[in-house]
């Protein structure tokens, strides 16, 4: 049995799981905490791999990393960090990423240049924050990474150089994202002075060796390597429902979304994985069930015995800011609570909320892309919730899948790693597993839901 291990350096831990090359079936997995926060000393990430995947390491021929997309790794001439790491969740760099869209020409202009329209979330804006306030780290800067490459190449053998592939890069700011190539310029431009840069190396390319002689793996962002790990196709849409909400596809052609609401991606292989994100998902019912003082299946159950609408009670979860729409700034907004408003009507409304706002995110994307969406899966810890089982086919208007459990973006990353050590054209095919199928709204559901949406967007665009 040839092995290969995939590793997911995601905001919360590392997660590493051991998978059979030939079927791509797990037969082993670790994982290891990160520490909680939007900004973290990035060494703490090695210290999880080490804990996460090493002693898996020695049973692998082939590894990859895949990590949360856009955070900050600014080091010195001799590999340090200036500072801890700014995540993609750190809204600090929201005035920056204003700034330096005007500087590029206008929304237009930066999304053709990169791809997408600047936000908070995107590394080049953390720089330009860098720069104007803490000025002395920056001029110490001599190396961007983002947190996959500086975990990725961790796992080489030491001395290998710094290395990425298209699909992270596209997420920073700097890279030409249609064309293929880095725009140090861009980077310059933001930072305030020149910095290196990774190597980008092609998907199924081998980008280095362990200590020990396994293939490395390019590795990519969390959110290819879920695409990767689901084995999206064209016409496959991919709602994911995790510490940020994504709604992304596999598209031939790249995008220039000037209005900013779809981040236009490269995938991890030869195409294009545009995205809709939103800050707020899955924490959204964490803070309903602290609220409540209940847990999960409880809240889910009181959410369950209330009716559609929640007795008139609509809420706008946007609790850390938002990206989509771009608030960063927002905060969360309840309306219609009178004296008679249930905690059954305070549970649902928190799911109505969620879903409404991935529904907006959906919708966003087709429009934007043209692209006609066959099935639509559905993805994430929050979709152990009967309750969003329930009420997700009637509010995102269409038949859900739901894949079995699994850790998808450390799946992607092992199919990544199956695909360098083979050295083939295209990732190993490892057949779908078994789907439950939630079947779409009735009329009378669907009408109840529509009249869901509409008082959550009437919320949404007074706000």
């Amino acid at each position: 049995m040839t092995l290969v291990l995939g590793v997911d350096s995601s905001t919360q831990s590392t997660k590493a799981v051991l998978v059979d090359v030939d079927d791509g079936m797990v037969v082993d997995s670790r994982t290891a905490p990160h520490p909680a926060g939007t900004e973290v000393d990035p060494r703490a990430w090695l210290a999880a791999y080490d804990d996460a995947a090493g002693p898996l390491l020695h049973r692998a021929a082939a590894v990859s990393v895949a990590g949360q997309q856009h955070g900050m790794v600014a080091l010195d001439a001799v590999g340090d960090p200036v500072r801890p790491a700014l995540l993609w969740n750190d809204i600090r760099s929201a005035g920056a990423a204003r700034t330096l869209v005007e500087e590029m020409g206008g929304a237009q202009a930066c999304a053709e240049a990169v791809g997408s329209v600047l936000v908070a979330s995107f590394t080049s804006t953390k720089l330009r924050w860098l720069r104007d306030h803490e000025p002395a780290a920056a001029d110490r800067v001599a190396e961007v990474l983002l947190p996959h490459d500086f975990v990725a190449r961790h796992a080489a053998a030491p001395g290998t150089r710094s290395f990425t592939d298209r699909g992270d890069a596209s997420g920073t700011g700097y890279y030409d994202t249609a064309g293929g190539t880095w725009r140090p310029d861009l980077l310059a431009a933001a930072l305030g002075h020149d910095a290196a840069l990774p190597e980008v190396v092609a998907g199924g390319a081998v980008a280095a060796t362990t200590q020990d002689g396994a293939v490395v793996a390019a590795g990519t962002g969390d959110n290819m390597g879920g695409a990767l790990g689901m084995a999206l196709e064209p016409g496959d849409l991919l709602v994911s429902v995790g510490t940020s909400g994504v709604v992304s596809a596999i598209s031939p052609r790249p995008v220039a979304d000037g209005s900013g609401v779809v981040t236009g991606f490269a995938d991890a292989h030869a195409g294009f994985l545009p995205m809709v994100t939103t800050m707020n998902a899955a924490g959204i019912l964490d803070l309903q069930a602290r609220w409540l003082g209940v847990d999960h299946a409880a809240l889910a159950s009181l959410a369950l015995s209330a009716p559609w609408g929640s007795g008139g009670v609509s809420l706008l979860p946007y609790y850390g800011g938002e990206r989509t729409p771009n608030r960063p700034d927002a905060v969360g907004t309840w309306h219609g609570l009178t004296s008679t408003t249930t905690r059954a009507e305070l549970a649902r409304a928190a799911f109505e909320a969620l879903l409404c706002s991935l529904a907006d995110a959906v919708d966003q994307l087709i429009a934007t892309t043209g692209l006609e969406p066959n099935r639509l899966f559905l993805v994430g810890g929050a979709t152990r919730s009967p309750a969003l089982r329930a009420m997700a086919p009637a509010l995102l208007g269409r038949a859900v899948t739901l894949p079995p459990p699994g850790e998808y973006v450390a799946l992607g990353a092992a199919r990544q790693a199956a695909w360098a050590l083979a050295g083939t054209a295209d990732p190993p095919s490892w057949g779908r597993r078994s789907v439950e199928e939630l079947a779409p709204p009735g009329d009378s559901d669907e009408a109840a839901a529509a009249e869901v949406r509409a008082a959550y967007a009437r919320l949404r665009d007074r706000t």
